[in-house]
């Protein structure tokens, strides 16, 4: 259906609604496409913004292709090429790294890991991981316990081996204006821990991200700090993934932030020239917005099938829920994953209310070898029919079959596929979502920027905590 590495297949989903009606937004479509492409050239020619359209954080349109370009006039002096130097030094000091940060400031770098990293990495050794260090993430929350257990775990690293890299840990922390109280705290606690058990490599081991103002830069002067990265101005937090928020923590954990970019890049370009019927990003919104629209289907379930994903949907429910749940409007995401979840949901999904898209988001094939089912003596369980059998064919068995009882009892369903998992098809898969979002906030005249709700919680938290 598309040029594009991403293919999108709503078939199933067409036919629950009426002949045309995809055509019937097309105009419309383009328009928003149209608008979303404006929203650029305004931001880039530092004329005044009106009114109705701030705030305005469209940077993250072309920011993957204007990296990529700086890499190529600058090579060295890019901010890829640092970015990956800045990786390197962390890699060679540090076994463990801590990512600080909430919201947009971790969730896309999580998603990252748990699709391109083994489940059980930071079980792996140093040499398994490639001298990649650990990686955890933490300032997403105020859980004493779970930030106490793992600086308790840091802690016993670090007296284990307080002069060689497996025992010591770096900081990344996150923040664009340092005012947010959860990352704030966080920071403050694991910047003691690396200062006390570190001494005179707190320089090297901690590097902020931050804008170009506030709190966390003005801390970060004041200590020195060897490297400091800024997100730029005009990409909000949930929008920054492929910026340094995404990329430091990705190279550091080593993966490839050029072929990341360069699969956002894609993506771009298709938007931009694909007609509507070829246009993944088009299509996409088109299908949601039909049902939400037609059948008040207002309930978006991504469906990632295998364990990978799951983080993927989540930052995608911040993403949809931010940008477009405003004025009492805008689709409720969830995010589901199979099989697991259709012994749970499943069933209030398969007969629950009539409120639901599903879109099932496949990973493709898997990275390793297949497993099979083994032939074994013992047959009670009666498995030996299926001997032989791999896995990734069970659970292509358990996606078709899955959607053929959502189509018998008429519930759609459409397939977001991916190639395989690796940095370029989830590069392609990051920008894809984050325009299909801006896009559709321009057709149903919903500005897909900014956050106010949530700022409301800030300001409410730090009042009953008495402090500024």
């Amino acid at each position: 259906m598309t040029d594009s590495v991403i293919s999108y297949h709503p078939d199933a989903a067409l036919r629950l609604l009426r002949p045309g009606r995809l055509a019937g937004l097309q105009q419309a479509l383009e328009a928003a496409r149209d608008a979303t492409l404006n929203d650029v050239e305004l931001w880039q020619s530092g004329e005044s913004v009106p009114p109705e359209r701030q705030p305005l954080d469209a940077g993250f349109i072309q920011w993957p292709e204007e990296l990529l370009a700086d890499l190529q006039a600058n090579r060295g002096e890019s901010l890829i090429a640092r970015l990956e130097t800045t990786g390197s030094r962390l890699r060679q000091l540090a076994d463990s790294l801590v990512v600080l940060g909430i919201g947009g400031s971790y969730m896309g770098m999580r998603a990252m890991f748990e699709a391109l990293r083994p489940a059980c990495w930071n079980e792996l050794s140093r040499s398994e991981r490639d001298s990649a260090p650990r990686l955890y993430f933490d300032g997403w929350n105020v859980d004493s316990d779970r930030q106490h257990e793992l600086l308790s775990l840091l802690e016993r690293r670090a007296v284990a081996g307080p002069d060689a890299a497996a025992g010591r840990t770096a900081i990344i922390s996150i923040s664009k204006s340092g005012g947010t109280l959860e990352p704030a705290v966080a920071f403050r606690a694991f910047r003691d821990f690396v200062e006390r058990r570190f001494p005179g490599m707190d320089r090297d081991l901690i590097v902020p991200v931050t804008g170009e103002s506030g709190r966390l830069r003005s801390l970060a002067e004041a200590a020195g700090y060897r490297d400091v990265y800024s997100i730029p101005d005009g990409i909000g937090g949930r929008f920054s993934v492929l910026t340094a928020v995404g990329l430091l923590p990705a190279v550091t954990a080593g993966l490839n932030i050029r072929t990341l970019l360069q699969g956002a890049a894609a993506l771009t370009d298709h938007f931009r020239r694909a007609p509507f019927e070829q246009n993944v990003v088009l299509q996409f919104v088109a299908v949601c917005h039909a049902f939400e629209a037609d059948h008040g289907m207002n309930c978006r379930v991504l469906s990632t099938w295998g364990s990978r994903l799951e983080a993927v949907g989540l930052w995608y429910d911040q993403l949809l829920s931010e940008s477009l749940g405003k004025h009492e409007r805008g689709a409720t995401p969830l995010t589901v994953v199979n099989t697991r979840d259709l012994h749970s949901r499943g069933q209030q999904h398969q007969e629950g209310r009539r409120d639901k898209l599903i879109t099932n988001l496949l990973p493709g094939p898997p990275v390793l070898a297949p497993l099979t089912v083994a032939a074994h003596r013992l047959d009670q369980d009666r498995l030996n029919q299926l001997a032989g059998t791999t896995l990734p064919r069970i659970l292509e068995a358990a996606i078709s079959g899955t959607n053929q009882a959502y189509a018998d009892a008429g519930r759609p369903t459409a397939d977001l596929l991916l190639p395989g998992l690796s940095e370029h098809s989830l590069g392609q898969l990051f920008q894809m979502l984050m325009l299909a979002t801006v896009v559709e906030g321009r057709l149903v005249g919903t500005n897909p920027y900014g956050q106010p709700g949530v700022e409301a919680y800030k300001k409410n938290m730090q009042a009953n905590l008495g402090i500024q």
